[in-house]
């Protein structure tokens, strides 16, 4: 079947319910369709209606348009949990809203009666923001309630101050860490230097929002809580495998876009080709990836680190460049050359679902081998103590520092070339 043809494979889905004015359940977003039950605590909702966005500042639940983290509810589901969002205002609550004396019991009712609620003994709480970003009688009152929950066995925040310490905990703190870094029982830290507040997880939250220390935080959360609730986990290696077979071997476009989140990126980190977002990365696969390998494209793995939520490859990628292929030598027509290049993918599964893949190469062996890169570059420098240059009509040259299929063949097998070759390389005098 032609890929223009093809039928795009559905994606997990299930309708948000809202349980109260404040209340919220998601059931898990993934394949598997069931997983432990979660509660999760915001100051406000970060889905901000159409009519009250700036134009252009923001999609329909709040994020940046450049930001591809979902919020919360929706991220937790994707990781497979059943997820209820409680909203506590800095305000008077509305009437038909639960108060936190009640909620936990409530939260807790609901997901046990939930058919994808698979865990029914033990549940999560993910507490967001700090202390101040709620009303003043808030703090004490969620934690009273959440040491009288028999069934809440586990807490992540983003402050010190919450004080929910009676079960073990996980604190996201932002800033450096202090000289003396503070020690709470059954409680462990985590400090991130380039957060300026407890908001810096929530893609929402504007200039406070930190890519990396979202990302850092969120791999952390979500190894504890997997210990703590009992999962879910999911077969990484397996997922990976699956995308590649259908990249490589199947070349199916609306499969291999079927084991990735709603909204996934590629990024091929030294030449800046790949694409962001479900709609490009899908264009990128289809006219730029999947039908531009050479016939002959293959992986062979070296190693392999599966980690609780990303799967690490060194590979070396073979090819011969008899076409156009963008992706790796963007906008060079075919050398004929057949090329060898050690690879390290690092991939980040949401779930049973790829969201991202950072993919790193020498672009420097790739052109040597190529031959589009000479041995011997001019040096346009001073050597020192030499004055400006040879004169004589001579100029000064450098040994370029990149070697061909041999970086393949030591990647492979350290022992298989000698280390440090390249101590002997150094500037020479060439003809001008």
């Amino acid at each position: 079947m032609a890929d223009d043809e093809e039928p795009p494979v559905p994606l997990p889905s299930a309708p948000v319910i809202r349980l109260a004015g404040n209340v919220t359940l998601q059931q898990p977003l993934t394949h598997r369709g069931h997983g432990p039950g979660l509660i999760i605590i915001l100051s406000e909702d970060p889905n901000i209606p159409k009519e009250q966005q700036g134009e252009g500042d923001h999609v329909a639940d709040g994020r940046n348009p450049k930001i591809l983290d979902p919020l919360p509810q929706k991220k937790w589901a994707e990781e497979g949990y059943a997820v209820v969002q409680l909203i506590f205002r800095n305000e008077e609550p509305e009437t038909e809203e639960w108060d936190v004396e009640t909620a936990f019991d409530k939260a807790i009712d609901v997901l046990t009666a939930l058919e994808t609620c698979d865990t029914k003994d033990r549940f999560g709480l993910i507490v967001y923001g700090d202390p101040k970003s709620y009303a003043l009688d808030f703090p004490p009152k969620l934690k009273a309630s959440y040491e009288a929950s028999e069934k809440l066995k586990a807490s992540v925040s983003f402050s010190t101050t919450w004080g929910l310490s009676s079960n073990p905990g996980l604190i996201h703190i932002p800033g450096a860490s202090p000289l003396s870094p503070l020690t709470h029982p059954n409680t462990k830290h985590h400090y991130y230097p380039t957060a300026s507040s407890a908001a810096f997880v929530l893609p929402s939250s504007g200039t406070s929002y930190s890519h990396s220390a979202a990302a850092i935080s969120h791999t952390r959360s979500l190894s504890f809580l997997r210990a703590a609730l009992g999962g879910p986990t999911f077969d990484l290696e397996a997922i990976w495998d699956e995308h590649t077979a259908h990249e490589f071997a199947t070349r199916s476009v609306a499969r291999t876009m079927g084991t990735m989140v709603d909204e996934p990126y590629v990024n091929h980190v030294p030449v800046l080709t790949g694409g962001v977002g479900r709609a490009e990365l899908s264009r990128f696969y289809r006219d730029r990836f999947i039908f531009s390998n050479p016939a002959d494209a293959a992986l062979e793995l070296v190693s392999r680190t599966v980690g609780v939520d990303r799967v690490v490859d060194e590979f070396v990628f073979s090819l011969t460049h008899d076409r156009v292929v963008d992706w790796l030598l963007p906008g060079i027509p075919p050398t004929h050359k057949h090329l060898r290049i050690p690879f390290v993918s690092v991939v980040n599964i949401r779930g049973d679902r790829l969201y991202h893949e950072h993919i790193h190469w020498d672009q420097g062996t790739v052109l040597a081998q190529a031959g589009l890169l000479p041995a011997y570059m001019p040096f346009p420098y001073a050597l020192p103590g030499t004055g400006t240059g040879t004169g004589n009509g001579k100029r000064l040259e450098f040994r370029v520092p990149v070697f061909g299929t041999d970086t393949a063949a030591k990647f492979e097998d350290a022992g298989a070339r000698e280390s440090n070759a390249a101590f002997e390389f150094a500037v020479r005098e060439a003809d001008a």
